[in-house]
Parts: structure tokens; C-alpha cells; sequence
């Protein structure tokens, strides 16, 4: 996942200034006299390829998770806690060298990146117990971070002048394509090719040598400039001004990103033990229901202004909730489906609503830290939640617990949709008054 990457939902300006404030050269040259290797546009497919191969990566374990606990015999809240040790990694990842490559160069980083993810895939394919999972899962999420932000900032740079915005779009919609995919191959793989716990990750391997060829051709687009180690210290902001647009929006972040908690980590386990699907591809096909959903929805919807999206994706999202607890309580797949495809659009307009809301209302000189606010509510209800839902399903089985997250989502999101329609009443009001304010004046 990357989270930075939705923010272009209200245009493709603010995700320049959110990703990247170094500077690109046109000829495709970095500011160290690298060598042009490859040309600007195909480089930037390069670059997209690599960020939806990283976010796949980041989503194959899912269906795999189930096979992990019946080899290794552990319990669903140890299930979870692996799950979110992953986001904890990416989220340290993003606050400490999120703007790294500003300083040292772009393809420094992303190397570094490469490197660490396929140290995690080794020890994915070599992994003998929960704690070697573990340890891969704190990797990857290092590595994940660090190459969303910086292949973000990449494609910033790399976008051609003649098709503005096209580097937003592709960040927006790689990170939940990434996911979608890599959960979806995973299950294929699992379900229908030898070793199921081993072949994956030995294709990832290869992935990355590809990865790897890709950045060593890539042209260098951020000169070296001072300030790398004061880069590393995380700056998180909601400064006073913005805090009324950012309290309806914060909800719908949690709840959103605390569905795809629950979907990546015990969405599979739901399926299998709850609707009686026992292939381990549909666990994969769990996860591509809603990111791959998620995904078309931020396609479709990229350029519409992100104030109106956040009532409709609240009130989406809940809905779908609901739909999908409803065909799981009546043991009705089709419905758990339907309910399911639902949520998705409304994560999706929700990704664009919240992310597309900060870019919009943070000034250039405070935006970074305002995202790095924005990144820590999006992750901490990305994992939190799904740690609690574990621990849940440890004590109350798995059933019970899975309604009670479903129904604490929907009452998050009803939150968000009444915030909402609040903010829309006070700004109505504002705007009866004005005209009476001004008239008074003239007198």
C-alpha cells in the first residue's frame, strides 16, 4: 500500500508538491551528470511496473496465511500480528527516509529497496516458522516504504510534459492494482502450483532482479543536495487552520483502511470457515474483490474534486459492510460478494476523498508533514484494528468476531457521513450569512 500516492484525487499539482520537491531535469539527466539510459517514457512504464510489483508483493502472503497456520499451529491473533509488524515496518519506513531521495538520489534509494525486499522474499521461501514470517513481513514493510515514496517521487519526475497528471493517476491506481494482483496470483499459485508456500515468493525473486535491471537503466532525476540526515527525522502536523476539514475526513481514513486490515489478514479465514470455500484461491479472490474494486473506483473517479466523494464513500462503504456481514450471517456467498464489491467502491472514493482532502487544504510548506499525520492514522487503522479483530478471534471465535469488527466499521463510517453532512450545513450557513455581512458593511 502507499498511502501518498492517492494524493492527486483533486489535481495532479498537489501530488507533485506532496511527493516530490526535488527538481527534474528534461533531458532526463540527474543533477550528477548520470547517464541518459534508457528514454524519459520508458523509463516511467519502468518505474510503474516496479511500484505495482512492490505493492503485489506486499499482498501475496494473504492467502497464504491460512496454510501458515495450519503447518505451523498458531493462533489467529498471532495470524494478525504479523500482518500488522508488516505495517509497522512501512510506516517507520515512511516517516524516517520518506524524503531520502530528495538528498542522496533517487535510484540510491530504490536499490536500497530492492535490496531489502529480496532479503524478505529469501526468508519468505526459507521460512521454517512464525518467527522468520515475522521477521520477512518487518522487512518488507521497510522496503515497501521506502520505494513507494521513492518510485512516487520518481514518476513526479519522469511525467511527460505534454500529459500533466498522468504520474498522479498511476500512483494513485498502482498501490490497490498491486494488491489486487498480488493477492490474486498468489492464490492461483497456491491453489494450483507445486509448493505452495515456496513458488511465489521464488517468482518474486526474479521480479526483483528485473526490479533491479530496471532501476540500474533508469536515468537519475533528483541531484545530491545537503540535508540527508536531517531528512530522517519524522515530521508530523495538523496545524489549528486545517483541523475542521480534517475531522470529518479522519473517520472515513480509519475505517477504510481498517476493511483492508481485516480483508488482507483474516479475509481468507473468513471464507474458509465462514461460507465454507475452502480453495485457496478464493482467499485471493477475497482480497481482489475489494482492491481490485478499490482500484477502478480510483481510475473512474480520479478527477473528481474530493469534497464530494466523502459522503457518498462513507455512506458506500458502510453499506457494503453491512452487505457482505449480511451474506456471511445468512451463509449467502453471492451476497458476502455483492457486499463486498460494494465496499470496494467505496474504499476506493474513500482513498480519494480523505488523501485528495489533505493535498488539498495543506500549503506547500507544511504539506509533507501534514502527510506524514495523514500516513499515521491510515496505517495505524490499517493494523490496530486488525490486531484487536485477532485477539478477538482468540477469545470469541471467529464468527462473533468478525461481526463485531464489521459493525464497529459501519459505526466509524456513520461517524464520517454525519461529520460530513455537518461541515456541508456550517458551510451552507456561511454562505447565507456572507452576502447579509457585506450588505451591512456598505451602510
Amino acid at each position: 500500500m502507499s498511502i501518498d500516492s492517492a494524493v492527486s484525487a483533486d489535481s495532479a499539482d498537489p501530488a507533485v508538491s506532496a511527493v516530490s520537491a526535488a527538481p527534474s531535469d528534461e533531458d532526463g539527466r540527474g543533477g550528477r551528470g548520470g547517464r541518459h539510459r534508457v528514454p524519459r517514457g520508458a523509463a516511467f512504464l519502468g518505474v510503474a511496473a516496479v511500484f505495482v510489483v512492490f505493492l503485489a508483493a506486499s499482498s501475496v502472503p494473504s492467502p497464504l496465511y491460512p496454510v501458515y497456520q495450519q503447518q505451523w499451529h498458531f493462533s489467529a491473533w498471532v495470524l494478525t500480528v504479523v500482518f500488522a509488524l508488516y505495517v509497522v515496518g512501512l510506516l517507520s519506513s515512511l516517516l524516517v527516509v520518506g524524503a531520502l531521495s530528495d538528498h542522496v538520489g533517487r535510484r540510491p534509494v530504490l536499490a536500497a529497496a530492492i535490496a531489502l525486499e529480496t532479503v524478505s522474499m529469501v526468508l519468505f521461501l526459507t521460512a521454517g516458522n512464525v518467527i522468520a514470517l515475522a521477521v520477512a513481513r518487518v522487512l518488507q514493510g521497510i522496503a515497501t516504504g521506502a520505494a513507494t515514496t521513492t518510485l512516487s517521487a520518481t514518476l513526479v519526475d519522469l511525467e511527460p510534459p505534454h500529459a500533466r497528471g498522468r504520474a498522479g493517476v498511476i500512483t494513485s491506481v498502482s498501490p490497490l492494482t498491486g494488491l489486487a494482483l498480488g493477492a490474486l496470483g498468489s492464490g492461483v499459485l497456491v491453489e494450483f502450483g507445486p509448493a505452495p508456500t515456496r513458488l511465489v515468493y521464488a517468482l518474486l525473486l526474479g521480479a526483483m532482479v528485473l526490479a533491479a535491471t530496471v532501476t540500474a537503466l533508469l536515468p537519475e532525476t533528483s541531484p545530491r543536495r545537503p540535508g540527508s540526515l536531517a531528512s530522517l527525522r519524522p515530521r508530523a502536523a495538523l496545524p489549528a487552520h486545517l483541523r475542521a476539514d480534517i475531522v470529518p475526513v479522519v473517520p472515513a481514513m480509519i475505517a477504510g483502511w481498517a476493511l483492508a486490515g481485516l480483508f488482507l489478514s483474516l479475509g481468507p479465514s473468513v471464507a474458509a470457515q465462514l461460507l465454507g470455500l475452502h480453495s485457496r484461491l478464493v482467499g485471493g479472490v477475497v482480497v481482489t474483490l475489494l482492491a481490485g474494486t478499490g482500484a477502478l473506483t480510483v481510475a473512474v473517479l480520479r478527477s473528481r474534486p474530493a469534497p464530494s466523494l466523502l459522503a457518498p464513500a462513507s455512506a458506500l462503504l458502510g453499506l457494503g459492510v453491512l452487505t457482505a456481514l449480511a451474506g456471511v450471517v445468512a451463509d449467502l456467498v453471492w451476497l458476502a460478494a455483492v457486499g463486498t464489491v460494494v465496499a470496494g467502491v467505496g474504499f476506493g472514493a474513500s482513498v480519494l476523498a480523505t488523501f485528495g482532502t489533505f493535498a488539498r487544504i495543506a500549503g506547500p510548506h507544511e504539506r509533507s508533514a501534514v502527510f506524514v499525520s495523514a500516513n499515521i492514522f491510515s496505517y495505524l487503522g490499517n493494523s490496530l484494528p486488525a490486531v484487536l479483530g485477532g485477539i478477538a478471534v482468540t477469545t470469541l471465535g471467529l464468527r462473533t468476531a468478525t461481526e463485531i469488527y464489521a459493525l464497529t466499521i459501519v459505526v466509524i463510517v456513520s461517524i464520517a457521513f454525519l461529520l460530513r453532512l455537518n461541515q456541508l450545513r456550517a458551510q451552507r450557513r456561511r454562505a447565507v450569512a456572507a452576502p447579509c455581512t457585506r450588505g451591512i458593511s456598505l451602510h
